[in-house]
């Protein structure tokens, strides 16, 4: 499977990691938040057969996260862009940067 980076071209995808899914949300409130909210946003994730939109980084290279969109039987990639600042909060709040 290659992905085609913007900076960088088609790469094989083993230069990326892959985060997950990109509409999972994190619940608004932490301390509102309720037990079963915790369980879907830690443990449960949706399966689907067809279209996904995932996280991907471009760990061996620009070090850019990428959102994609990618058929999870074909893998076939039909778009990828950056993702902007998007994962800023995601990655500072889960422990990921500094």
């Amino acid at each position: 499977m290659e992905i085609n980076c913007p900076y960088c071209g088609k790469r094989d995808h083993s230069e990326f990691t892959y985060l997950g899914d990109a509409k999972i949300k994190r619940p608004g409130d932490p301390d509102a938040a309720g037990h079963d909210d915790w369980m879907d946003y830690v443990y449960y994730r949706d399966n689907p057969k067809g279209e996904q939109t995932e996280y991907w980084h471009h760990q061996a290279g620009c070090r850019q996260w990428l959102r994609v969109v990618r058929h999870t039987v074909t893998h076939e990639i039909s778009k990828v862009e950056l993702a902007k600042g998007e994962l800023v909060e995601r990655e500072l709040v889960e422990g990921g940067g500094s």
